[in-house]
C-alpha cells in the first residue's frame, strides 16, 4: 500500500517514549512525514528496546528524562526553531518539557498531562493531583504566554480524538433534529449549539472487547495499553466536568475555587468508582469514572456564560470498560492493597478475532434522548491497517498523527488543547485508521429496567442526573 505524505519535519524529531503508544506511532511517523532519518532519535531508558531500535536503523538514548537532565538532554537535541519532540512517555512533565520546547521554537505533542516520576503516588493533597490542577497549570501556562510555537497538549484517542467526536456528535444530532447544522466559527458558537440542541451531559463512552488468547496469570496486570499509565489514573481521584443541570452532588464531592470551575472530583480512587453507561456491543453497561483531561476540558469549552455562575455547562467524564482482563486485575489490586508487578500489554497476535475496541461519545439528555458517535475498531483490521499495536493502540497513535499534521500547519497556535483544533481536519487525517466511525441512538437511560427491591435515592424526573448514573 502507498500512504500519503501529509507534510515536512525539518530538523530532528524526538520521540520520547517507546512503550505501547511509542512502538505504534514511529511508524506512522515514518509512514506520513518527510524528515531526515538520521535526526530521528527515541529517548527510552528500558534497555530492551536497543536492539531493535539499532536493526532499523533508529538512533536510540538510553536515559530516564529527570528535572535535572531534561534540558541538558534535549537541548543536546535540538536545533533552534525546527523540529518536533513527540512526548508519549511516562514520569516526565508535560509542561516542563513544553515549556522548553516553546523557549526553542521546537513543536510539540503528548497524549496526557503527565507529571514527574513520583507525584501520583508522593502527592498527599488529592486535590492536586487530580487532572483539573495538572491541566489548570497548563492553562496558566497558556495564559501567561499566548501564542508562538505550537504545543499541542493531550492529544491521544481521549483526551484528544473524543473532542473532535463531540463536534461531529453535535452535527449530526442537529441535522437529525432538523436544525441548522452548519459548524460553528469559534468556542463560543460551539458552546451555544450544544446548549440550543438540549444537550445535558457527555460520556466519554468506552467498552473494549478485545479477549487474550491465553488465561491471565494470577498476579499479573493485563491490559490493551500502558498498565502504568492506567494504574496510576485509576489511582487518582474519581473526577468529572460538574453541568448546570445537577441538582446534587455526593457527600464526598470537591470543588475548586480557581481556574475555571467546571469540574469536581470525588474522595475515591477512579478505577474503584462504578458508573452506568451505554456503548452500542454491549447496550447498557457499568463503566469506571477514571479521571481525565478531557472530562475538564470538553466541560470548560462548551461552558456559556460567566464561569462562576454559568448560563449552561455539561456534565462530562469517562465511563470505561476496559478489556476483562484488566477489569480482573483491578479487582485483584485493589482486593489485594498491592500493585502487581507484572506487567503484560496485549499484542496483536495473542488476542483471539473478534474483539473491538468501541470508543466514542454519549451526548445525553436531548429529545432524541442519547447519541453514542465514535470508533469501532477491531483487533483483525488493526493488522491490516498499521503495524506494532491493537486496536486501543492504534486509536490512539493516529490522533497523535493527526495532532503532528495539524501542528505542522499551524506552527504558530501556541498552546492547545483538541478542542481549539480544526476537529474536520484532524478527523480527515485520522478517520483511515480507525475503523467504523458510526452515530448510535439509544432510549436506554440510567433508570431503564432499574432494578429497585433496595431503596435508592434517584431522580426521577431527570433520568440523566449523575446521582442516577452513580452506582458507587
Amino acid at each position: 500500500m502507498t500512504h500519503p505524505v501529509h507534510a515536512r519535519i525539518d530538523g530532528p524529531v524526538i520521540l520520547i517514549g517507546f512503550g505501547s503508544i511509542g512502538r505504534g506511532t514511529l511508524p506512522l511517523i515514518e509512514r506520513h512525514f518527510d524528515f531526515d532519518r538520521e535526526k530521528l532519535v527515541v529517548i527510552e531508558p528500558n534497555g530492551a528496546v536497543a536492539a531493535e531500535l539499532k536493526e532499523r536503523g533508529i538512533r536510540h538514548l538510553e536515559v530516564a528524562l529527570t528535572p535535572e537532565n531534561y534540558r541538558e538532554v534535549l537541548g543536546g537535541l535540538f536545533e533552534t526553531g525546527k523540529g518536533f519532540v513527540v512526548n508519549l512517555s511516562v514520569d516526565t512533565s508535560s509542561l516542563d518539557i513544553l515549556r522548553f520546547c516553546r523557549e526553542k521554537g521546537v513543536l510539540y505533542i503528548d497524549t496526557v498531562v503527565e507529571p514527574w516520576a513520583g507525584y501520583y503516588f508522593e502527592t498527599e493533597d488529592n486535590a492536586a493531583r487530580t487532572n483539573y490542577a495538572l491541566r489548570q497549570k497548563v492553562r496558566d501556562e497558556k495564559a501567561a504566554n499566548p501564542g508562538g510555537t505550537t504545543a499541542v497538549s493531550c492529544c491521544g484517542a481521549n483526551p484528544g480524538m473524543v473532542s473532535w467526536f463531540v463536534k461531529e456528535a453535535l452535527l449530526k444530532l442537529a441535522a437529525d433534529m432538523g436544525r441548522d447544522a452548519t459548524a460553528p466559527t469559534d468556542r463560543p458558537g460551539w458552546g451555544r449549539l450544544m446548549r440550543d440542541l438540549g444537550v445535558k451531559g457527555v460520556h466519554i463512552a468506552e467498552r473494549d472487547t478485545q479477549v487474550r488468547l491465553t488465561p491471565r496469570e494470577p498476579g499479573q496486570f493485563v491490559n490493551t495499553w500502558s498498565v502504568e499509565g492506567f494504574i496510576a489514573e485509576g489511582f487518582q481521584p474519581a473526577e468529572l466536568g460538574w453541568g448546570t443541570a445537577e441538582t446534587w452532588r455526593p457527600d464526598n464531592a470537591h470543588g475548586y475555587d480557581y481556574g475555571c470551575l467546571a469540574g469536581i472530583w470525588l474522595e475515591q480512587p477512579g478505577a474503584n468508582t462504578r458508573i452506568r453507561t451505554w456503548c452500542p456491543t454491549p447496550g447498557p453497561q457499568f463503566g469506571f469514572l477514571v479521571t481525565h483531561n478531557e472530562a475538564i476540558s470538553i466541560a470548560d469549552y462548551y461552558t456559556v456564560g460567566m464561569v462562576e455562575a454559568p448560563e449552561f455547562r455539561p456534565t462530562c467524564h469517562y465511563a470505561y470498560h476496559p478489556c476483562d482482563d484488566a477489569v480482573l486485575s483491578l479487582h485483584e489490586m485493589f482486593g489485594s492493597e498491592q500493585i502487581q508487578t507484572d506487567h503484560h500489554i496485549l499484542g496483536v497476535d495473542e488476542i483471539e478475532p473478534g474483539g473491538i475496541d468501541e470508543l466514542g461519545v454519549l451526548l445525553y439528555g436531548h429529545e432524541k434522548n442519547a447519541l453514542w458517535y465514535g470508533s469501532r475498531l477491531s483487533n483483525e483490521e488493526t493488522k491490516s491497517l498499521a503495524p506494532d499495536q491493537n486496536a486501543t493502540g492504534l486509536q490512539v497513535s493516529s490522533a497523535v498523527l493527526a495532532g503532528m499534521v495539524w501542528a505542522l500547519e499551524n506552527p504558530e497556535a501556541g498552546i492547545v488543547e483538541t478542542d481549539e483544533m480544526d476537529h474536520a481536519r484532524c478527523l480527515e487525517i485520522q478517520k483511515p485508521y480507525l475503523g467504523p466511525v458510526e452515530g448510535h441512538y439509544t432510549d436506554w437511560t440510567p433508570l431503564t429496567n432499574r432494578q429497585t427491591q433496595f431503596p435508592e435515592e434517584l431522580d426521577e424526573e431527570n433520568p440523566w442526573a449523575f446521582r442516577n448514573v452513580l452506582a458507587g
